[in-house]
């Protein structure tokens, strides 16, 4: 007759009766947990933003202004086109170090940043990159609509509740989550 082993991953072990033991208490004290919740901004209306409204603060990304530039769309002719409104087109100082960084052939974009009718916004970030300084402002200040043609950054701007997002297509602006009120075009 011969003896069978216990195998070391079977219930009957005293180590993996006590992980088991530790595991389950360990998901029961996550459980019991308060958990942190976010407070929903007041200006809120359902999804759209209520406290957004004319003259609109427009933070403008890097390669909207190129994509603009290939298109040969004035921004801020467009802007106001596409909002049927006054449009203030903001810029961070991180799109504005990112502009310059991208060197002399990118110099049209850069002389069109600089443009009076633009407004600077400084940002306390330091070196970061432009699009999560972007983000940063959007979940700071909900006054803002972010106009890029970036899909990755889009996608994570309709992650934040009552901030609209603008971009190309068909060689004119567009804006999604924009109350119809507000002469958004569909």
């Amino acid at each position: 007759m011969t003896k069978k082993i216990i195998s070391p991953k079977d219930n009957r072990v005293k180590s993996n009766l006590e992980k088991a033991k530790a595991k389950s208490a360990e998901r029961k004290q996550k459980e019991e947990a308060p958990r942190q919740i976010e407070q929903q901004s007041s200006a809120l209306f359902f999804n759209y933003n209520a406290s957004l409204g004319p003259p609109y603060h427009v933070l403008v990304d890097t390669n909207f202004i190129n994509f603009s530039i290939r298109n040969k769309l004035d921004i801020v002719r467009s802007m106001l086109d596409c909002l049927l409104a006054k449009a203030t087109p903001c810029i961070t100082d991180c799109v504005m170090g990112e502009l310059e960084k991208l060197g002399s052939k990118y110099r049209i974009a850069l002389s069109l940043a600089k443009d009076p009718r633009f407004e600077r916004i400084p940002c306390n970030c330091k070196g970061s990159y432009a699009d999560d300084c972007l983000v940063n402002m959007c979940t700071q200040w909900k006054c803002f609509i972010v106009a890029t043609c970036d899909k990755e950054l889009r996608r994570r701007i309709r992650r934040i509740p009552g901030v609209p997002c603008m971009y190309i297509s068909a060689r004119k602006y567009t804006v999604e989550r924009m109350p119809e009120a507000f002469g958004a075009p569909r």
